[in-house]
């Protein structure tokens, strides 16, 4: 196994002096996740936790007498971590991606992954979540291509972290960034790079010169770069028709969802854009699949003895923002249930639906808006959890109104009560609304069939 860093690169790297004779395999900011191989670079303290669970170094503020392994004292850990990304970048042939915008990154990162992973190593680590300056230290020399999730509370603090990625390709996710935060996520571009981001909301003329001088690709609907031609949901795939660039595309997701098509439009944009192959992409495509709790499919069986009683649950369950709610309900809404194999006769299409995100002062009209929603409008039973989507709830027509609760943990025990064999069912809400306790009382209905144990 080829070590991540060496000692003598860290400590040129961080400025600072001590052992050397040593090999690090990973980078850790988490003391109690550390594992052995680590360097850990001590944001928050516990040294000594690090070291008993295999750290070979530290990078520490202060020096610890009482531990006999190598510890590189610095002004500021987090500081040096920085100073480590910034090496890793100079010394890295790798062709980077950085993914930012409102809504879509992790599925987006997971995409260029798949496709870029079969025509290089590829470095795409979800796990480390937002911490880029770890995403990047972390960064293997001899990777090909490097995928990171860079987003912040605010555009200006998201450009500071491009820059520190020095990407090839900037790919700004989400329909509603505005032409000024797509400038100044620009900025951070290699001089030769590409901005990519959605088109039809974004009027070129208030795209300023910093944008102007990197090369620019939008995608979306027709008159972009990139455009949809055709998006089709089945059971358990998206077809999608696309063209880019005057070529053709046709290719398959195996997930329904529309918004995960235009997700995968601009991850085939950026692929293009930094000289990968697009065709032998979109068929590495195919075997790509949504995180759990981002839109994931789970058949749950409910009777290990009859094939048929089961029940189809769409767990999307770690993210509801105003722009992912439509696609959401349009799966559900476009999914057949299952008819005369549960309790009720006929099958249902029934949501459990948690608070939003991004909604500000505007909660309760983008809450009970919902109710209008053409797809929602479908479904048989809409059951709601917590404060801010309670207008909704009470907007809804009285055969769909199923239960509200303050929080999921009310919720979660009725969960049994509230769905049957032959539904298919949505769970959807911000990881703060805890729906996912939702979730895990509908697995906990089902059984193993007997061939699976």
């Amino acid at each position: 196994m080829t070590a991540l860093w060496a000692g003598e690169d860290v400590i040129a790297a961080i400025g600072s002096q001590g052992s050397d004779d040593w090999n690090a395999f990973g980078i850790s900011t988490d003391a109690d996740t550390t594992k052995p191989g680590d360097l850990f670079v001590a944001v928050n303290g516990a040294v000594k936790t690090a070291f008993a669970n295999g750290a070979v170094a530290a990078i520490v503020s202060d020096i610890d007498k009482d531990i006999t392994q190598p510890q590189l004292k610095v002004a500021d850990p987090r500081a040096a971590l920085a100073d480590l990304a910034r090496a890793a970048r100079f010394r890295s042939r790798a062709k980077i991606v950085a993914v930012s915008g409102s809504a879509g990154k992790t599925a987006t990162v997971g995409m260029l992954h798949e496709m870029l992973a079969g025509q290089g190593r590829c470095h795409a680590p979800l796990a480390l979540g937002q911490n880029v300056a770890l995403a990047l230290a972390t960064l293997p020399q001899e990777a090909d291509f490097a995928v990171i999730k860079c987003c912040a509370g605010r555009a200006k603090e998201t450009a500071q972290l491009v820059r520190l990625l020095q990407p090839q390709v900037a790919l700004v996710m989400g329909a509603d960034v505005t032409a000024a935060e797509i400038a100044l996520i620009a900025t951070g571009l290699s001089v030769d790079g590409f901005v990519i981001f959605h088109g039809e909301d974004t009027p070129t003329k208030e795209l300023d010169a910093s944008i102007a001088q990197r090369q620019v690709i939008r995608f979306g609907a027709a008159g972009n770069d990139w455009t949809l031609r055709q998006v089709r949901l089945g059971a358990d795939v998206t077809v999608v028709m696309a063209k880019g660039m005057g070529q053709d595309y046709l290719f398959k997701l195996g997930v329904p969802g529309r918004q995960f098509a235009l997700y995968a439009l601009g991850a085939l944009a950026a692929v293009t854009a930094i000289g990968a192959d697009p065709v032998t992409a979109t068929l590495d495509l195919a075997r790509w699949a949504p995180p759990a709790g981002r839109g994931s499919i789970e058949n749950i069986v409910l009777d290990p003895a009859r094939d048929g009683e089961t029940l189809r649950l769409i767990n999307d369950a770690a993210n509801a923002h105003p722009a992912t709610m439509d696609t959401a309900f349009e799966v559900i809404a476009t999914s057949k249930p299952n008819d005369n194999v549960g309790r009720i006769v006929k099958g249902r299409r029934v949501a459990f639906l948690g608070d939003m995100g991004g909604v500000n002062t505007q909660s309760a009209v983008l809450h009970r808006n919902l109710a209008a929603n053409e797809y929602l409008q479908k479904l048989d039973q809409v059951h709601c959890i917590g404060p801010q989507i309670y207008p909704l709830w009470r907007a809804l027509p009285q055969h769909q109104r199923g239960q509200w609760a303050q929080t999921a943990s009310d919720l979660a025990p009725q969960v049994s009560k509230l769905v049957d064999a032959g539904d298919v069912v949505l769970v959807k809400g911000t990881a703060s609304s805890k729906t996912t306790l939702v979730v895990d009382a509908i697995r906990k209905l089902g059984h193993r069939r007997p061939q699976e144990e």
